[in-house]
C-alpha cells in the first residue's frame, strides 16, 4: 500500500531476503511485554521501533488499554535502540513464527522489511502499521502523526519566536525511516516556502542519541556564531541540544529551541526556559488506533488506509491546558 505522504520504493529481492527468512530471534537484551496466551484469546503481536524512549512506553500503554478493552492478548517489544534495524527484523520474523491473528508493525527501515511481509503474506498474516510504514503493497493501515503536518508546524513556531528571520539549523534522529524525513522535510518546506527571510544552514543526524546529538549542536553553534534557532526532530535530538546549550553555558532563550515528542527532560527545559516549546504527538492513541486496526484486520473487517492521531504545538502558556496535558507523558 502505498501512502500519499511519500513513495514507496519496492525493495530487491537480495535486500535481507535470505538473511532473516525463517530466523528466530533471541531477545534476551529486549525488554518485552509478554502476557501469554490461551486457546480462546486472540493474540496480536506488536514490534516497535523501540523499547526504552518514553514515546514507546506511552504507545504500549495504549496499546495494552485497548487490547484490555477489546478483550485479547498482545504482546509488545522493540530494539533497544533505533539503530538496530537487523535486531528489530529478527523480531518481525519471530512474531510472523508464532502465527499470531495479526502483527502491528512500525518499520525503521521501510525497504528492509520488504521480504519479511512477503513471509507475513504466504503466512496470511495481516499486517497494521503504526508510526512509519514498510514500502510494502501488504501493510494495511497505518496508524500515525502525520509528520510532514507537524514538521510544518514545528517551522511556523520558529518563524515567529525569532522574528521572521535569521539563521537556523536542524539535528535530525534519522535519514531513513520515515518519520526522521518528514519531520524534516515539513519543516524545511514550510521554511523555504512561507520564510524567505530564515536561512536553514545546517542539518546534521544525531540517531536519537542524546551525546551524539549534543556534540552535533555544539558543533553548529560554534560554526554558526549568528545561529537564532535549533530543532531537534525527536526528544533524543531535543535533549541532545537541550545538553549542548547547558554546557556552553547559554542563558535561557538565548537560542531558540524546539523540541519534538515530549518526556519529563523537555517537559522540565520548557518550564525552565531552555527549550521555548516542542511538538507533541499522541502516543497512547497511536498505540489504541493500531491495536484496534490488527483486530479489526484478523477479523476480516476494513480498515482506513490512514489513521492521524494529531500533532500539537506546547509551551510554557499551554502546557497544563488540560486538551496538551493529555498528550504529554513522563
Amino acid at each position: 500500500m502505498k501512502y500519499g505522504r511519500k513513495a514507496g520504493i519496492v525493495a530487491t529481492a537480495a535486500v535481507a531476503a535470505l538473511v532473516f527468512a525463517g530466523c528466530s530471534s533471541d531477545t534476551s537484551d529486549t525488554a518485552t511485554d509478554s502476557s501469554g496466551t490461551t486457546d480462546e484469546e486472540m493474540y496480536i503481536a506488536l514490534v516497535s521501533k523501540g523499547f526504552q524512549h518514553q514515546f514507546w512506553q506511552a504507545v504500549k500503554q495504549g496499546a495494552e488499554e485497548k487490547a484490555d478493552e477489546l478483550g485479547i492478548t498482545i504482546t509488545f517489544e522493540g530494539p533497544a535502540s533505533e539503530t538496530e534495524v537487523d535486531a528489530q527484523l529478527q523480531m518481525l520474523q519471530t512474531a510472523i513464527d508464532k502465527d499470531p491473528a495479526a502483527i502491528g508493525y512500525a518499520a525503521l527501515d521501510p525497504e528492509a522489511c520488504v521480504p519479511l511481509y512477503e513471509n507475513a503474506e504466504a503466512a496470511g498474516i495481516p499486517i497494521a502499521q503504526f508510526d512509519a510504514p514498510c514500502n510494502s503493497d501488504y501493510g494495511s493501515s497505518l496508524s500515525a502523526t502525520d509528520s510532514m503536518v507537524a514538521g510544518a508546524l514545528a517551522a511556523d513556531h520558529m518563524a515567529e519566536l525569532i522574528g521572521g528571520s535569521g539563521e537556523v539549523a536542524i539535528v535530525g534522529h534519522s535519514q531513513i525511516n520515515s518519520t526522521g524525513i518528514e519531520r524534516r522535510d515539513g519543516f524545511v518546506e514550510r521554511i523555504e516556502s512561507e520564510y524567505p527571510d530564515i536561512e536553514i544552514v545546517d542539518i546534521q543526524y544525531g540517531e536519537g542519541d542524546h551525546l551524539k546529538s549534543a556534540d552535533i549542536a555544539k558543533a553548529m553553534i560554534a560554526a554558526n556564531p549568528n545561529l537564532a534557532g535549533l530543532y531537534g526532530t525527536n526528544e533524543g535530538s531535543a535533549i541532545g541540544i537541550v545538553n549542548a546549550a547547558n554546557e556552553l553555558g547559554l542563558e535561557p532563550g538565548e537560542l531558540t529551541i524546539i523540541g519534538f515528542d515530549s518526556g519529563a527532560a523537555q517537559i522540565n527545559a520548557i518550564k525552565d526556559g531552555t527549550m521555548a516549546g516542542a511538538i507533541t504527538q499522541d502516543p497512547i492513541g497511536i498505540g489504541k488506533s493500531v491495536v484496534e486496526a490488527a483486530y479489526n484486520l484478523a477479523n476480516g473487517e476494513a480498515v482506513e488506509d490512514f489513521y492521524d492521531t494529531g500533532s500539537y504545538w506546547y509551551d510554557a502558556n499551554n502546557i497544563d491546558d488540560p486538551e496538551i496535558a493529555a498528550v504529554l507523558y513522563d
